[in-house]
């Protein structure tokens, strides 16, 4: 006898949650479509090669059944330098972060040596207690004491920065990974969607489902444009629309992801299960059945069911990544440079940002960064991309990157118009036997007071040693 429709409609939404135990579970790991969202991908940048090599092994024991969305495939090729990009940015983070806090530590140091010592000084009968002191917290006993700490540090970090095989400039010259998921996948990739059905979609998220958080994605409503806001969804039609594909008898998705935000989960009672809105419309669109995994769960899962072999160091790897990832910024691709500034326009209010950010102070320097004038557009630029790669603000959403360069280092000039860095004070500028300054990054510091050149000076010289150490 046929439920009643009360208990048909909402099938969905009186299942228990799902569990690794679910007796459905095998099923999909037998023989459903396997979908990886970009994040799974991506995560390959961030595994250490051997981890790696078993991630890629195992998926390949179900490379048949794997297929890529289309705007799944266009945030993973344009991801990949971002992800490298960001552990970069972290691991150089902490070790700036290190060095302030050791030098922090020294200070304090010193600071309670005098607090005592000036009690000694007060109320001591015996005065060599004082010169005990003294050699105890010199300067050089501090010094020795906080390098064992300091050589530690760095020798970890270092470690971490060494070990990894992949770097922001190797993945866009000779990338070991692209290769590989293109194998995997073949021919088993969606087609780009035409513009009319894109602007169709669009309008759905935008209009329809976000304002009544319909999902999936409706958390990332306000990234910028609808296209960046919209990713999510793009992804879940495509998914839809492969489904009803499929065979009747195997209707099954597999999606893997490491997004677990309300936007794809619902947490109201407590606990968190994928919202059964998802598989309602899934089965009813396309007449499939739909499961999602994070990336733990998933490469557990084909270890049970397919006997992958994954080591156990390797499962700790993939389960610290997924839930450390944090997705890449997504730009439009433009990339701001010397040649282009003048003719790209600013961001409303990125340039005074940026000129609170790097410490400037100067009513001179502020006016040139809120000038309409073209010739200081350059200027204007330079300090927004500087002030982003040295991690001195936070990046806006849909904010370009910017490749322009104040110096150089280097045996020979960039352009004839650049000048060495000897025309430059030796007090202000390091390197000047091998550096180069652009023209008008020496007027931005003729037009300067002195505070605000010396933080434009540290800005430039730090900008130069960063892209040294990347070039090599």
């Amino acid at each position: 006898m046929e439920d009643p429709a009360l208990l048909r409609r909402f099938h969905a939404w009186l299942q228990p949650v799902p569990s690794p135990q679910d007796a459905a579970r095998l099923a999909f790991f037998q023989d459903a479509l396997i979908v990886l969202d970009t994040n799974v991908l991506l995560s390959l940048y961030e595994y250490t090669a051997e981890s790696r090599e078993e991630v890629l092994t195992a998926l390949g024991q179900v490379s048949e059944r794997l297929w890529m969305p289309y705007q799944v495939g266009l945030e993973f090729v344009r991801g990949r330098r971002s992800v490298l990009e960001s552990r970069r940015r972290v691991l150089t983070d902490a070790s700036k972060s290190v060095n302030a806090k050791l030098t922090a530590a020294r200070k304090a140091i010193t600071e309670a040596k005098d607090t005592v010592r000036a009690q000694l000084q007060k109320y001591a009968r015996v005065p060599a207690e004082i010169d005990a002191l003294e050699e105890l917290v010199s300067e050089g006993a501090v010094t020795e004491h906080l390098a064992v700490y300091r050589d530690a540090f760095k020798t970890h970090l270092e470690m971490l920065r060494n070990g990894h095989d992949l770097s922001p400039a190797n993945v866009e010259t000779a990338d070991p990974i692209l290769p590989r998921v293109a194998d995997l996948y073949g021919d088993r990739v969606g087609l780009q969607p035409d513009d009319q059905l894109l602007q169709q979609r669009l309008d759905e998220a935008m209009a329809f489902r976000f304002p009544n958080q319909i999902p999936p994605g409706f958390k990332d409503f306000d990234k910028g444009t609808p296209l960046k806001a919209a990713g999510d969804f793009l992804i879940w039609e495509e998914v839809i629309e492969q489904a009803a594909l499929l065979p009747e008898e195997s209707r099954r998705v597999l999606f893997v992801s490491n997004d677990v935000k309300e936007d794809w989960y619902d947490t109201s009672n407590g606990k968190q299960r994928p919202w059964p809105a998802l598989l309602d419309e899934i089965k009813r669109r396309a007449g499939a059945e739909l499961r999602l995994e994070t990336p733990p769960a998933f490469y557990a899962g084909v270890g049970e069911y397919l006997n992958a072999d994954l080591a156990d160091d390797t499962y700790e790897e993939i389960r610290r990544v997924s839930e450390t990832f944090t997705p890449p910024t997504m730009d439009d691709g433009t990339v701001v440079t010397a040649r282009t500034a003048l003719k790209t326009a600013l961001p409303g209010g990125l340039p005074i940002t940026a000129y609170r950010s790097a410490g400037l102070t100067s009513s001179a320097l502020r006016s040139t960064m809120e000038s309409l004038a073209l010739e200081d557009r350059l200027a204007q630029w330079w300090l927004i991309g500087v002030t982003a790669q040295l991690q001195r603000r936070e990046v806006t959403e849909g904010e370009p990157r910017v490749d322009i360069a104040a110096a150089l280092r280097g045996s020979g000039a960039p352009a004839p118009d650049w000048k060495p860095g000897t025309v430059l004070p030796s007090g202000e500028w390091i390197h000047r036997e091998s550096s180069w300054i652009a023209p008008w990054f020496l007027d931005l510091l003729g037009s300067a007071p002195p505070a605000d050149r010396g933080v434009l000076s540290a800005l430039a010289s730090e900008q130069a040693a960063e892209n040294h150490r990347r070039t090599g």
